[in-house]
């Protein structure tokens, strides 16, 4: 039987999120002291390198999976869905820690960590709030050249979720990603087309399994004053192998997703991000909007 993490009382829902508000006003608030000067990253190829490692930093919007940093991000997404019977409001607030190791001049090893908290409506059960299904990632990265890049890894998904606030199973996603650099189009520009598969393989034997082809042909166009537009931030482009869910007619979702944001300082970044669907015969949402806040660190 596995553990799980118990319902918040309504009062708690309020307390949580005005706690999160005042630790992001903090690290809002103490970005320029705390986090890392440009380029001063202290491992090794920064040590070696200083003059590469500062370009790429300056450039770096924080979207680009084969340049990961030392960061720590707060999301907040909102999203509703609908089945046949019924519509759900989901709002979740996300906490990430992402770390950067390099291993020489051409390979680093990345770490992502994120814990959800999740508020969730329907149209025929109360308003419920908890902690959400948590997960760890790493992934291998190698630079092949300024324009090129690679990374290959994959995310552990924990079921640690109360009820219908998560999955209920054990999920693994490996994947992979490219990166190709698009000067031509403005600074910081990519294309990273990105695939992964999330597939369960344990968990509550009631809840339907999962097994999924998950799409993100990421377009990042720069604009001048540190301002961006990013065409398929997420992984939103679905194909369900799985156990359908209500309302399913087909296996594909495919969205509009696109999103825009802008670097701060050299170690602060926003991005705002929305999706509606285009092709819903796998209904994933009817709408999404997420903000993300990101803070650069040593």
């Amino acid at each position: 039987m596995r553990a799980r993490c118990p319902l918040l009382e309504p009062g708690a829902e309020l307390a949580v999120r005005s706690l999160i508000a005042g630790c992001i006003l903090g690290i809002v608030a103490s970005a320029p002291s705390v986090a890392a000067p440009l380029g001063g990253s202290s491992q090794p190829d920064a040590i070696d390198h200083p003059g590469e490692d500062d370009k790429e930093d300056a450039d770096n919007n924080g979207t680009d999976l084969t340049r990961p940093q030392n960061s720590f991000d707060v999301r907040f997404r909102y999203q509703s869905s609908s089945g046949a019977t019924s519509r759900t409001d989901q709002e979740v607030t996300m906490l990430r820690l992402t770390n950067r190791f390099v291993l020489d001049t051409d390979w680093k090893l990345a770490t992502l960590a994120q814990l959800p908290l999740v508020t969730k409506a329907t149209t025929d059960s109360d308003r419920e709030f908890g902690i959400g299904d948590p997960f760890v990632q790493a992934a291998l990265i190698r630079t092949i050249d300024k324009d090129w890049a690679f990374g290959f890894g994959a995310r552990l998904i924990a079921p640690a979720a109360e009820d219908s606030l998560g999955s209920g199973k054990w999920q693994i996603m490996p994947g992979i990603g490219v990166r190709y650099s698009l000067p031509a189009l403005g600074p910081d520009s990519y294309f990273v087309p990105a695939l992964r598969y999330a597939m369960s393989f344990a968990g509550d034997p009631s809840r339907r399994n999962i097994s999924q082809p998950q799409i993100a042909p990421t377009l990042n166009i720069g604009l001048p004053d540190r301002w961006y537009v990013t065409l398929y931030p997420s992984y939103d482009i679905r194909i369900n192998y799985g156990d359908p869910v209500s309302g399913q007619r087909g296996h594909l979702f495919l969205p509009f997703d696109a999103g825009i944001g802008r670097k701060l300082n050299d170690n602060l970044a926003i991005f705002l991000e929305v999706g509606v669907p285009i092709i819903k015969d796998y209904p994933v949402y009817d709408l999404k909007i997420e903000a993300r806040l990101a803070v650069k660190f040593f």
